[in-house]
């Protein structure tokens, strides 16, 4: 894998929201029940989620949060000074790109939607982080 990913540049890469390696998973967590979350509370996650990105974007041309970009990512995607200075850190040590940073704000907008909290906290930059899997080991490697 590590052999193929040498040959995609940083520029396309960037361009990738989500880069999750899913490894196998064994048997007997299939089977179990614990910890699922059903289709139908995942549906109600996600139509709650698109109705705070309707009313958010009221009034303007952008429908959902994959569509900010520019001054709308920054009027959008407020974040606090906690999240600032985690995003910093992250930056040190993964060595984002500009175009990394807006996936990662975009990403985490959306994670907080269906949270179904207003802001954007550490948390969900953290999830978001942890989804640009290709980051990390680019900055690893």
């Amino acid at each position: 894998m590590r052999n193929y990913l040498s040959k995609l540049s940083g520029p396309l890469l960037d361009r990738i929201d989500l880069q999750v390696e899913v490894p196998a998973v064994p048997y007997k967590d299939l089977k179990a029940e614990e910890g699922r979350v059903d289709s139908a509370t995942m549906r109600g996650r996600v139509l709650g989620a698109r109705t705070r990105q309707t009313e958010r974007f009221a009034g303007t041309k952008i429908r959902t949060n994959s569509q900010l970009s520019g001054k709308a990512l920054s009027t959008f995607c407020p974040i606090g000074e906690d999240c600032h200075r985690f995003l910093e850190m992250a930056n040190q040590r993964l060595g984002l790109s500009a175009r990394a940073h807006a996936r990662i704000l975009r990403l985490s907008r959306t994670i907080a939607d269906l949270d179904g909290g207003e802001g954007i906290r550490v948390e969900h930059l953290a999830e978001a982080i942890n989804y640009r899997n290709l980051d990390r080991q680019g900055a690893a490697g």
